[in-house]
């Protein structure tokens, strides 16, 4: 404890020195951009000080002032260029990569290099098996889906004839979230093994926690400090031990029998080995994309599932509706991936819950990587190596965009689907996948929009749907105190569902 107190005296030391620097190589062409704060030496530094804590308060005070501009907020170490409006999100969504990279700008998000490994960093690919091979395989793969569904609810749950239990929903969350797609990712017995499982959900928690440790000291001090902040090493030692043996075997069987072997699996494994190329097709670095991969399901689909779970027993009205359409969809279609799609009030429900329950109030982070800089449509050039990103959440709670947008209404979006239904032609159903709860625009970003579009959005979509309409059918719940929502949990750009918060479940009666 003395050694990490001393770190972060040490840390923000460092950071006043680096703030000096900052000043002295103050580039007088981005004077126009106004900064929202102060723009004093140390005055500036307090205001990056105060950010860590009240950034969704920074954010809102200037979107309110430029809601179709840019503006800056001074961080620790650099300022943040904060983009709004709807023109100037489009020149971020369809940019070039190589113009401004969002890899870049999740590297230094989530501190990638020290949290999760300097491989996945500069190397992504397996996100195209997640946009491709995943997506594609979501029907023929719903049933595991499904029973996994099943099983996990009642071994996390674990009720008892009528009586309410008072659950701690993130982590319960988690465990079950982390089962379920490892159904898809591994496939059983393991997904179903606690000790793996654990170590999943312990690696997701810790790249999360670490990367906003980090962030607190000077990029100088970062490949210093990272290694002892974070825990990733350990947690990929303890996933070699589990998936090892399995990946052994799957190389074995390939070098053997070819690529397309009889009774190969259908999983991530198999869609990883389909696109490894070179040193990437080893235990080691398959092993690696495995528990990366958990980490980006693990974190934003129990995330998003707690939020939407304490949206529910905070306003209960839409809980019968509910369960009225997933039990007639169900009795109609079965439980299969397209019937998913007819549960209107379910897709609703959570696109309302992703908008006004963002990660974060930014999002879409970029970091600029021409030589030349980033030229937007409205002329402001950002020079290279700037950090910039998108007013996320004030957007999503602009009154501009969304009638009483403060204002949470579950069914929304299906509401405008009907409306749209009975007042278009038949067979024009653009408008209609506009408003589902997978679908981006520039003014609803949970999964961003553009070429960076988050690409698990399909499977998370089908994944967080059948376990609501699960979990509506089978269970009755209520707030842990009626009426109160217990309050999220804010650190600098991230904003996370209470960790401590409880919701009452039963099964149904």
């Amino acid at each position: 404890m003395d050694d990490l107190r001393f770190l972060v005296v040490y840390g923000l030391l460092a950071g006043v020195l680096f703030a000096s620097i900052r000043k002295a190589l103050h580039d007088p062409k981005l004077d126009s951009i106004p900064i929202v704060g102060s723009s004093g030496f140390l005055s500036s530094y307090r205001d990056a000080l105060k950010f860590i804590h009240h950034a969704p308060e920074l954010i809102q005070r200037g979107y309110n002032q430029y809601p179709d501009g840019i503006f800056r907020i001074a961080r620790l170490f650099r300022w943040e260029y904060v983009v709004a409006g709807p023109r100037l999100i489009k020149d971020i969504a369809g940019a070039p990569e190589h113009v401004i990279s969002f890899t870049e700008g999740v590297a230094e998000t989530i501190q990638t290099k020290y949290t999760m490994g300097r491989d996945i960093a500069e190397n992504d690919y397996h996100q195209q098996a997640i946009r491709t091979s995943l997506t594609r395989n979501l029907h023929a793969c719903f049933p595991d889906v499904r029973d996994e569904i099943i099983c996990a609810f009642d071994d996390v749950l674990q009720l008892q004839g009528s009586e309410w239990k008072s659950i701690t929903v993130v982590p319960s969350m988690m465990a079950i979230v982390a089962r379920v797609s490892n159904r898809l990712f591994v496939g059983l017995p393991l997904c179903r093994n606690k000790a793996y499982l654990a170590n999943n959900v312990e690696y997701t928690v810790d790249v999360i926690r670490s990367a906003g440790r980090i962030s607190l000291f000077p990029p100088f001090l970062r490949p210093l400090i990272g290694p002892f902040i974070s825990g990733h090493l350990k947690s990929f030692r303890t996933a070699i031990k589990f998936v090892g043996p399995i990946l052994e075997e799957r190389l074995k069987k390939e070098e053997e029998l070819g690529p397309d072997w009889p009774g190969k699996p259908n999983d991530l494994i198999s869609w990883l080995l389909e696109i490894a190329e070179g040193e990437q097709r080893t235990v080691n670095a398959l092993a690696l994309r495995i528990l990366s991969t958990n980490m980006a399901a693990i974190h934003t689909s129990s995330l998003t599932f707690t939020q939407a779970l304490f949206d529910l027993t905070t306003h209960p009205e839409y809980f019968l509706p509910m369960r009225e359409e997933a039990e007639r969809v169900i009795k109609e279609e079965g439980w299969t991936k397209a019937a998913l799609n007819s549960m209107v009030k379910i897709d609703s429900f959570f696109r309302e819950s992703q908008r006004v329950n963002n990660f974060g109030p930014l999002g879409m982070p970029r970091r600029v990587g021409a030589k030349e800089g980033f030229r937007f449509s409205d002329g402001t050039v950002l020079p290279e190596g700037s950090y910039l990103s998108v007013a996320v959440l004030a957007t999503h709670i602009d009154d501009s965009k969304y009638e009483n947008a403060t204002t949470f209404d579950g069914f929304r979006f299906s509401r405008e689907r009907t409306e749209h239904t009975e007042h278009h032609t038949p067979g024009n159903n653009q408008d209609i996948f506009k408003r589902q709860m997978i679908s981006t625009a520039v003014d609803h970003l949970p999964f961003g929009t553009g070429k960076h579009a988050c690409p698990g959005r399909f499977f998370a979509a089908t994944e967080l749907k059948a376990m609501m309409a699960h979990l509506v059918i089978n269970y009755d719940v209520e707030a842990e105190v009626k009426g109160v929502r217990p309050p999220d949990r804010v650190f600098g750009a991230m904003i996370s569902p209470n960790e401590a918060g409880k919701v009452r479940f039963r099964k149904r009666q």
